[in-house]
């Protein structure tokens, strides 16, 4: 079944598009979370970035300076910007289909990514524990 992702990418749902190619669409959150918030998604479906293949991944993440880059030029004020994607269900992700959010930022926006510090209970043991079972993981 088809997500709203898939609709707009088909041309059955408007967009406020500003970037298209063969592989990724780009378009207004119609949230507009700041002026100029703006989600990325790839054309091929993935639910989220654990499908996302080498080439798949080159494709699509390659296109994020570019279109992060056209935003904060749109406007003298965009003072940084956050890239944000959801992935999974635990982690705050609603439509089931991969997707970045560039979301500008202003010297007085109120937008804020809450990032808790764990850093005064974790231990240099738990450091390298975590380290290495995430690298012993990692694909060739």
């Amino acid at each position: 079944m088809a997500d709203v992702f898939d609709m707009i990418i088909a041309g059955d749902i408007p967009a406020y598009k500003v970037y298209e190619d063969d592989d990724v669409l780009a378009f207004l959150d119609l949230s507009q979370v700041t002026p100029g918030h703006t989600l990325m998604v790839p054309k091929t479906h993935v639910a989220d970035i654990f499908e996302y293949d080498e080439e798949l991944a080159a494709r699509v993440l390659s296109k994020l300076p570019k279109i992060a880059r056209a935003i904060k030029a749109s406007d003298d004020k965009i003072i940084g910007l956050n890239i944000l994607s959801n992935n999974g269900e635990s982690a705050g992700q609603s439509v089931f289909h991969s997707h970045f959010h560039l979301i500008p930022r202003y010297a007085d926006d109120t937008f804020d990514v809450p990032m808790p510090d764990h850093s005064e209970t974790t231990t240099e043991d738990d450091y390298r524990a975590l380290a290495d079972r995430i690298a012993s993981h990692m694909e060739d």
